[in-house]
């Protein structure tokens, strides 16, 4: 099983990631599962190809993504002193498996019964 993410709010008129993150979070995390792991200037050099991104904006996107526990961190020390090396917590499947595990739970839990009768009916019927 996959362990639990905080999901307060989806997108549903979005697809895929971008359902739970913004655009700037979705491209640095598809960066990130790309790269598997990368510095903020790596990053910010690679975004700002498409679009102009301040580097700052680019750390600051980082950091919110470590607070949500999507991504994780350690410094690396090297010239001008220690660097963050940021790197995805799940693989793309098990982040998006864990949300729909979350979203599910959610309507388990606030509509109980008529969630799973729902959910057994519609599935029952893919036979």
């Amino acid at each position: 099983m996959v362990s639990m993410m905080k999901v307060n709010k989806l997108r549903l008129d979005r697809k895929g990631v971008k359902t739970l993150l913004s655009p700037l979070e979705t491209e640095i995390l598809l960066l990130l599962w790309k790269m598997d792991k990368a510095r903020v200037a790596e990053l910010h050099r690679l975004l700002k190809r498409n679009r102009n991104f301040a580097l700052t904006s680019v750390a600051v996107t980082l950091d919110r993504l470590h607070q949500k526990g999507i991504v994780s961190r350690t410094i690396e020390k090297g010239r001008g002193g220690g660097h963050y090396i940021y790197y995805p917590k799940k693989t793309k499947h098990e982040f998006e498996e864990s949300v729909i595990e979350h979203t599910v739970n959610k309507l388990m839990n606030n509509f109980g019964t008529v969630a799973a009768n729902y959910f057994y009916k519609r599935f029952s019927k893919r036979k």
